[in-house]
């Protein structure tokens, strides 16, 4: 079973510390070895705290053995994530796709 966490719409440096403590506290509550899935859907404004923010949250989805995805990706959002050559981290799916 997939446990699906919405992402705030705003994920800048200016928000991403009180979010951080928030959403891995959320991932946590989730048990070892589950399914989980980030909704950026709704993520209207970023920078690359966020990208960031997202690359803790795989790291301690690694560390309880969580599978996570990010899913929902906005246009602007995975164009970032690309420049910065994080894509593959964050969506292996779709990198693979792209390169096909």
């Amino acid at each position: 079973m997939s446990h699906t966490i919405a992402l705030p719409a705003v994920l800048t440096a200016d928000t991403v510390a009180a979010i951080r403590t928030q959403l891995l506290q959320t991932m946590q509550a989730q048990p070892s070895g589950a399914a989980l899935a980030l909704d950026a859907s709704g993520v209207q404004s970023f920078d690359s705290a966020g990208l960031a923010l997202l690359l803790a949250c795989r790291r301690a989805a690694q560390k309880r053995q969580q599978s996570l995805r990010v899913l929902g990706w906005t246009d602007s959002l995975r164009s970032l994530a690309q420049v910065y050559g994080v894509m593959p981290l964050l969506d292996p799916e779709a990198a693979t796709a792209a390169a096909v």
